[in-house]
């Protein structure tokens, strides 16, 4: 098995002044998206995404490198380098409902140029002035890839070159961007899959037992008394096995909890 740089080695590996007078330039050769998809596969936790991002950023050498992903229930969860200000701002104020450059790649598959793009609105106006202003880049590429159960995502690029660097960069390299955003996305899906079965896994023992006799159309009153506890303490349980399941009430928590092979009925 090959030895893996953590991602934060490999940006540091990477990370170099160009020609643009700032960190962010051109790809250094295929050798740089090794380092990067041997970063992804070495990671073993959603958290550890971020530091992809920042290893992205530095062998790409751009000025900022974001994954965003919007699961089927529209939970959207992101990874990336934009500074801490605009990622609160931007979740705070569900700006992914009005982004144009999200509602732009909704119906597209193929990757984007943000010059494509209509900005002339003034909602669209309002959008760019601020992330300029938290300097997001004035140039930006965005590849959207979809989920086999409705998941839509973007890994999005940026830079403060100008146009004609940019469109060498984006020609150069739009192929090396794809087989990314896609190895980044199969990655992702798979430890939100290992995410969930932890989650599964936590039920304790008693949890399981009292979703069990409930799903056996016993009442409360009955579970408790089989289970020796107090109604109380079986409301506990219940509630417990409801939030990790992310039931909306008991019926549903079994529903799941039948589903996902944790109680057999």
């Amino acid at each position: 098995m090959k030895t893996h740089l953590s991602p934060v080695q490999a940006g540091s590996l990477l990370m170099k002044e160009n020609k643009y007078g700032e960190t962010g330039g051109y790809m250094s050769g295929g050798d740089s998206l090794d380092q990067i998809l041997n970063s992804i596969e070495a990671v073993t936790h959603l958290n550890g995404l971020d530091d992809i991002m920042l290893c992205a950023r530095s062998a790409l050498q751009v000025k900022h490198a974001a994954y965003l992903w919007i699961d089927a229930n529209g939970q959207n969860s992101y990874f990336g380098t934009f500074r801490e200000s605009w990622s609160k701002r931007y979740r705070d104020a569900a700006m992914v409902r009005v982004d144009p450059v999200i509602t732009g790649c909704f119906q597209r598959f193929a990757p984007v140029d943000w010059r494509a793009f209509d900005w002339t609105s003034k909602l669209a106006h309002s959008f760019w002035a601020e992330a300029e202003n938290q300097d997001v880049g004035t140039q930006g590429y965005s590849i959207p890839v979809r989920g086999p159960q409705g998941q839509f995502a973007l890994l999005s690029l940026t830079h403060s070159c100008d146009d004609h660097m940019w469109g060498e960069f984006t020609a150069a390299h739009g192929h090396d961007l794809i087989l990314l955003a896609h190895f980044l996305h199969r990655k992702i899906l798979r430890l939100a899959t290992q995410d969930a079965t932890a989650t599964k896994a936590a039920l304790s023992p008693r949890e399981v037992d009292a979703l069990t006799l409930l799903a056996f159309g016993h009442s409360r009153a009955q579970v408790a008394e089989m289970l020796s506890i107090s109604e109380h303490t079986l409301r506990v349980y219940i509630e417990g096995a409801r939030s990790k399941l992310e039931a909306t009430n008991t019926t549903h928590a079994i529903a799941r909890a039948t589903s996902n092979g944790l109680i057999v009925v």
